[in-house]
């Protein structure tokens, strides 16, 4: 079974990614992934098989898990669920890591799981109805819940085995982290060598070994993941979508659209528009 890295995008009018889980009709399988973002998976309705380094937990209504940045998982919905997953950017935690970005929770302790089950609700809740002023209400209980990860759920003490499992897989979210904030410029494998210091056939390496695709298939991913989300939410031409996030053109972004969706970009917005 491979292991992948998932690309993950914010919400656009928030510092995070809040969604029910997209396994919520049951007979559905994550394989293994990983990413650097921290993860919460809520369950208010049925229950969820979770597996994080090969451990299982089963979450029943009222529970939740966190899922530490880099660490490998794999999720199975065998039943209809209601879930609600957040992914908060590991840079949230910077003032708190216990080693070179680096920190890690536990849920061994399950005193405050019923308020942070309340603040996930709230958030939810509050984005979905988008009333006036849903930005602040909704990061008020984010911060609130970040407040119960670092005093009721951080590891303090962590073994030199973890610390080392987790550094490898951070090499390369550091650098997917920089492909992210850069990729709407030309960003060629020799480039990236320069910024990290490392050889292109090691950069190279890398890619095909924990993201299983090579590098320019991987920033040619990101771009189209960003420029999908422009497609969906603005009236924008093809030519400026292509334009505003790295596709030489209409045509390199309308291929690579195609590939990954199989249909046209007008033609997939057209069928967003009618559903």
């Amino acid at each position: 079974m491979e292991v992948t890295h998932e690309l993950i995008v914010p919400n656009e009018d928030l510092p995070f990614k809040m969604f029910l889980f997209e396994g919520k009709n049951g007979n559905y399988f994550r394989d293994k992934h990983w990413h650097r973002s921290v993860e919460i998976f809520a369950v208010f309705d049925g229950n969820l098989e979770f597996y994080i380094d090969e451990k299982k937990t089963v979450l029943a209504a009222g529970e939740f898990v966190i899922v530490n940045s880099n660490e490998i998982h794999s999720i199975v919905a065998r039943e209809p669920n209601q879930t609600v997953v957040l992914q908060m950017p590991l840079g949230t935690f910077e003032a708190y890591y216990t080693d070179e970005q680096f920190i890690c929770f536990t849920h061994s302790d399950r005193n405050q799981d019923a308020f942070v089950m309340q603040l996930v609700r709230d958030m939810f809740v509050t984005y979905q109805e988008k009333k006036t002023g849903y930005e602040l209400k909704v990061q008020s209980f984010y911060y609130m819940l970040i407040y119960l990860m670092v005093t009721r759920y951080r590891k303090l003490e962590v073994s030199e085995e973890i610390v080392r499992s987790r550094r490898n897989l951070g090499r390369l979210s550091e650098i997917i982290s920089y492909i992210k904030e850069n990729y709407t410029s030309e960003i060629s494998l020799e480039k990236l060598s320069e910024v990290f210091g490392y050889s292109p056939t090691y950069l190279s390496r890398m890619f095909r070994k924990y993201a299983h695709m090579n590098y320019k298939s991987y920033l040619q991913s990101v771009r189209l993941e960003y420029a999908y989300r422009e497609l969906m939410n603005t009236s924008n031409s093809i030519g400026e979508i292509a334009e505003h996030h790295g596709f030489t053109d209409a045509r390199a972004f309308t291929r690579a659209f195609k590939t990954k969706y199989g249909m046209l970009p007008s033609e997939y917005k057209k069928t967003k528009n009618c559903s």
